[in-house]
C-alpha cells in the first residue's frame, strides 16, 4: 500500500502546531521554575497575602464595615467553616454585645449563638473552647461543630471578640485563633493610636487658631480703630483683609486647600501687621503660576510666617524681611519662608519640633502664646502624616542669622484634594 505523500498546507499546519506546542511547553517550565520551591513557600505567600488584604480595614478600628470587610480573608486564614466578629461597644447601648459580622456557612443557625459564646470572654477576657453540646444542629449535614472564641485586647481592654467555626478542635487550630486574635488586636490597636494622633492634631489646630485670636485680632482691630479718624479709607480696606482672613482660619480644619488660597490668606494677613508695623516690615512674595493649584493642609504656610514675624523680629530696631518663595520642581513645589530677625540654636530648634515647642520662643525664653513653637511643630507634624516622613519641615537657622523654613509638596497625591 502506497501512502500519498502529506500536502504542503496540511504539513505546515502540522508542523506549525508542533511549535507551537513546543513554545507553549517552553514558556510553561520556566515559570514553574521561578514559583515557589515548596508547598510550604505557597503556604506563606498565602498567608501572609490574606494578611495584607484584612490589614487595611482592620486600621479602622472595630466597626461593621471593617469587621465586614476583614472577615471573609479571616475565615480564609482561618481555614474555619465560619467567623464571627462582636463588639463590647454594640450601636445598641442594650445589648449587652453586638455581633458585626457572621461570614461563612450556617448563618441561619448559629448567628445568633455568637453573642451569647462571646459573653464569657467579654466579661472574662480569656479564650474558650464551645462544644459541641452547646452547637446543637438539626441539620446533618452541618458540619459546624464546634467553636474557638478569643478575645480582641486594646491597650488591656476588650473590645471584642473573634470565633470561628469548623467540624472539629486540635491543639494546634485553638492556637492558631489565639494568633490571628493577637494580630487582629495589634491593628486596632494602631488604629487606636491613629485616631489619637488624629485628635492630637486637631488639638493642636485649635491651640494655632487660640493664639491668632487673642493677639492678632486685638492688634489688628486696634490698628484699623487708628485710621478710622485718619484715613477712613484705608480703615475700611483694612477691615475688609481683616474679615477675609478670619473667614479663611476658621474654616474646618481637616480640609486641604490650594496653595493659592493659602497664599491670599496669607497676603491679608501681611498687609494687616503691615498696617501695624509700618516701614519696619517688609515683604516680598515670589510665586510660580505652575504650583498656584498645588493642594497643601490647609494653615500650613500661614504659621510659618506668623512665627517669622512674632520671633524673627522681636527686640529688631532695623527693617525686618521676610520673603516667601514657591517655585516649580518638578513632580513637587518647593515652598520656604525665610526672614532676617534673630535666629535661633539649632539644639533648641530641634527640641521644638520634637517636643511642640513646649511654651518657648526661638531664643529660650518664656512664649507669649499657647506655645510659640507650637506653629513650626504643628505644620511639620501634619506634612509627615499626610505625605510621609520625607516631607517634613527643613529648617536653616542660627542666632543673629534670621531663619529659613522650607518644605515640600507633592503636585498631586491620591486622597488629597484642595476644598
Amino acid at each position: 500500500m502506497v501512502i500519498p505523500p502529506v500536502s504542503g498546507v496540511v504539513a505546515g499546519a502540522v508542523l506549525s502546531g508542533a511549535v507551537a506546542g513546543c513554545c507553549v511547553l517552553r514558556r510553561w517550565l520556566p515559570s514553574r521554575r521561578r514559583g515557589f520551591g515548596t508547598p510550604a513557600d505557597e503556604a506563606t505567600f498565602a498567608t501572609l497575602h490574606l494578611i495584607s488584604r484584612a490589614s487595611p480595614s482592620l486600621r479602622a478600628g472595630l466597626t461593621q464595615d471593617s469587621a465586614r470587610k476583614a472577615a471573609r480573608h479571616l475565615r480564609s486564614l482561618l481555614g474555619a467553616e465560619a467567623v464571627a466578629l462582636v463588639s463590647a461597644d454594640p450601636a445598641d447601648p442594650a445589648d449587652p454585645a453586638g455581633l458585626l459580622v457572621w461570614d461563612g456557612a450556617g448563618e441561619a443557625r448559629h448567628a445568633a449563638s455568637a453573642l451569647i459564646h462571646a459573653q464569657q470572654v467579654l466579661a472574662t477576657g480569656r479564650p474558650r473552647v464551645v462544644n459541641p453540646d452547646l452547637l446543637a444542629c438539626d441539620d446533618p449535614l452541618c458540619r459546624i461543630k464546634v467553636a474557638t472564641v478569643a478575645p480582641l485586647a486594646v491597650e488591656g481592654r476588650v473590645e471584642g471578640v473573634l470565633a470561628a467555626y469548623g467540624p472539629g478542635m486540635s491543639t494546634s487550630r485553638v492556637r492558631a485563633v489565639g494568633e490571628v486574635a493577637k494580630w487582629v488586636s495589634s491593628q486596632l490597636e494602631l488604629a487606636e493610636l491613629d485616631s489619637s494622633r488624629a485628635r492630637l492634631a486637631e488639638a493642636e489646630m485649635r491651640a494655632l487658631r487660640a493664639q491668632i485670636s487673642p493677639h492678632f485680632v486685638y492688634n489688628s482691630l486696634t490698628t484699623i480703630a487708628s485710621f478710622v479718624r485718619t484715613d477712613p479709607e484705608r480703615a475700611r480696606e483694612l477691615l475688609l483683609d481683616f474679615a477675609d482672613f478670619a473667614r479663611y482660619s476658621f474654616r474646618n480644619p481637616r480640609d486641604f486647600t490650594t496653595l493659592a488660597d493659602e497664599l491670599r490668606s496669607i497676603d491679608r494677613y501681611l498687609l494687616l501687621e503691615r498696617a501695624r508695623f509700618g516701614e519696619r516690615l517688609q515683604f516680598s512674595v515670589e510665586v510660580a503660576p505652575e504650583v498656584l493649584p498645588v493642594a497643601v493642609p490647609f494653615l500650613s504656610l500661614q504659621p510659618l510666617v506668623e512665627n517669622a514675624i512674632r520671633h524673627g523680629m522681636e527686640g529688631a530696631r532695623t527693617p525686618f524681611h521676610i520673603k516667601i518663595v514657591a517655585r516649580d520642581s518638578g513632580a513637587e513645589a518647593a515652598i520656604s519662608v525665610e526672614d532676617d530677625g534673630v535666629g535661633m540654636e539649632p539644639e533648641r530648634l530641634a527640641e521644638i519640633l520634637s517636643a511642640g515647642g513646649a511654651g518657648r520662643d526661638r531664643r529660650g525664653g518664656a512664649g507669649t502664646g499657647a506655645g510659640a513653637g507650637i506653629g513650626l511643630a504643628n505644620v511639620d507634624e501634619r506634612m509627615r502624616q499626610v505625605y510621609g516622613d520625607e516631607y517634613g519641615l527643613t529648617v536653616e537657622t542660627a542666632p543673629g542669622a534670621g531663619a529659613k523654613v522650607s518644605l515640600r509638596v507633592p503636585k498631586y497625591r491620591p486622597g488629597v484634594f484642595p476644598d
